[in-house]
């Protein structure tokens, strides 16, 4: 089997201004970043305003391995297939960070003929727009810490800061740490401190929802960074910190547009955290696609019942987003670790939002036919199309049977539903989720939860959704809980509000933003020689 990186080296892109003119834009649309990378301005949407939208497809996955389902591949090899078919197909993906490429998983563009190029420049650094994630978060980060050096009002408790600090790299040792310390006060206020990954950032997840560079503006100034003496929440806003981290991602605001193995156009842009997070990629890029083309592909993280479910009641809810339908990702390794039965949760779990679903097998090397069958007459017995794939070797041709039945899929339109209204409390959505997505039987609060909920409630944030925490590997909060557990109780350990990205995180567990790196990291197989040809990516 050839590596990503061979197939991706050995491919001849198009220049982007093709891919472009493909799209129905000229040269003068574009931000260009070279011959095979642009970005496209983000006020391109106010002149495509009167062009009626495309068809939404969202790929998302039964409950995953530690290994990865292939969401990722199966939506651009879906997009390459739909082109295939004659239909004018776009991608919008998520940024990888450099956490997972430089750890355990690797990158995020695809794999084998289902992948998007330049793969070197998406995966390391791409256009900068992690960076500039960063970089407006440490420096909300830096101005808290100023302001409380200062001693400027409105006063900040130096133990109720939340706004902790984000470097785009697993590194466990930056979890917890002390600042300010030595210097008699010189060097700031001395505090409990620590990093996440910087797509755990709120800054990405406003990135991720923001309309425009205005909105960007006006939902960082809204971020709590924390709170003061009697518990009022002091924002980003207060500490004068809104216009110049705005002014640091003014370029980050555009998506880049970029192409498939095959050509078809994609739009690679923001990366937030799926489980603090929503998951999907920018709510602009999104937009941009189904102006732009007659059906965007996308795709939103883990399984569907931690993806799909906050693409559907957080992202197409704020963006005024109608899916017409949802593609399940099913693999032999994860059906024989989870069974039929986790499979049935995730179809009905889809169809509670009033989306036509279908299954995508996607094959892997070391998969037999019998294998194979076996699965695809157990999802059929399901009710929904089950059509076996191969993207990854295939390319968009690995594929056709279903692309044309996503096409069938989308001649009606969905009855698109929310799981639950804003107007319900924030302990009511989240036991709807709980009992309907995961099938609790109930749900436990710490006292730290349901103190934390009753503030959030009292400082005025009842009306926005929850984003829950939760392990991917399990309906339930307990990993090793597989295939399709019911009656179970969720333990609700922690929540806090994202005010600027507006939702409120609520935590099953101890949930990690900051991962760290493996006995083998993937970096020590990386290297790049003296022409700059970079090896060991995957």
């Amino acid at each position: 089997m050839r590596s990503d990186i061979d197939i991706a080296q050995a491919a001849t892109p198009r220049p982007i201004v093709e891919v472009a003119q493909a799209l129905g834009l000229s040269g003068d649309d574009l931000l260009p970043y070279g011959r095979h990378i642009a970005k496209l301005p983000a006020g391109l949407l106010g002149g495509l305003a009167d062009r009626p939208d495309g068809r939404l497809v969202l790929v998302t996955a039964m409950t995953p391995t530690s290994y990865g389902e292939g969401k990722t591949t199966t939506t651009i090899g879906l997009a390459q297939a739909l082109t295939q078919l004659g239909r004018k197909a776009i991608v919008a993906i998520r940024e990888p960070s450099l956490g997972p490429c430089m750890g355990l998983k690797g990158g995020a563009a695809g794999g084998g003929w289902s992948q998007v190029l330049p793969m070197e420049e998406i995966n390391l650094h791409f256009t900068g727009d992690l960076h500039a994630v960063s970089a407006a978060h440490n420096l909300l980060a830096a101005l808290v810490d100023n302001h409380l050096h200062q001693q400027l009002a409105p006063e900040i408790h130096p133990r109720k800061v939340v706004w902790r600090r984000v470097i785009d790299m697993n590194d466990r040792t930056l979890r917890s740490i002390i600042v300010g310390v030595e210097g008699r006060g010189a060097n700031g206020v001395m505090r409990e401190d620590g990093f996440d990954i910087t797509a755990a950032s709120e800054i990405m997840a406003i990135l991720g929802l923001a309309a425009d560079l205005a909105d960007l503006r006006r939902r960082i100034g809204r971020v709590v960074v924390g709170y003061d003496r009697i518990g009022k929440a002091i924002t980003a806003g207060e500490v004068g910190a809104a216009g110049a981290a705005a002014a640091l991602l003014k370029h980050a605001i555009h998506p880049n547009l970029v192409q498939t193995i095959e050509g078809t156009p994609a739009l690679v842009h923001g990366g937030p955290f799926a489980n603090i997070a929503h998951g999907c990629n920018t709510l602009v890029a999104t937009r941009l696609g189904l102006k732009l083309a007659d059906y965007t592909v996308t795709e939103a993280g883990f399984g569907a019942d931690l993806g799909a479910e906050k693409f559907f009641d957080i992202k197409c809810r704020v963006g005024g987003l109608r899916p017409d339908c949802a593609v399940l990702v099913v693999t032999r390794r994860a059906f024989a670790l989870h069974g039929v039965a986790n499979v049935r949760r995730h179809v009905d779990n889809l169809q509670r939002f009033g989306v036509p679903v279908l299954i995508s097998i996607n094959r892997f090397l070391d998969d037999t036919p019998e294998e194979l069958a076996e699965i695809e007459s157990a999802c059929r017995d399901l009710g929904v199309p089950a059509v076996i794939t191969d993207y990854r070797e295939g390319g968009g041709a690995g594929g056709l049977a279903l692309a044309e039945r996503v096409c069938a899929a989308c001649a009606s339109p969905a009855d698109f539903r929310f799981l639950y209204d804003l107007d319900a409390g924030l302990r009511e959505k989240i036991e709807t989720i709980a009992t309907r997505i995961y099938g609790a039987g109930s749900v436990e609060y710490s006292a730290v939860a349901r103190a934390e909920l009753q503030r959030i409630e009292d400082l005025g944030y009842r009306e926005l959704p929850v984003c829950m925490a939760k392990t991917p590997a399990s309906f339930s909060d307990n990993p090793k809980a597989v295939g399709a557990p019911e009656g179970f109780e969720l333990n609700v350990t922690s929540a806090r509000v994202s005010a600027g990205a507006g939702f409120v995180v609520v935590s099953t567990g101890a949930i990690m933003t900051m991962p760290g790196l493996p006995r083998r990291p993937a970096a020590l197989a990386i290297d790049v020689d003296a022409a700059g040809n970079v090896s060991g990516l995957f």
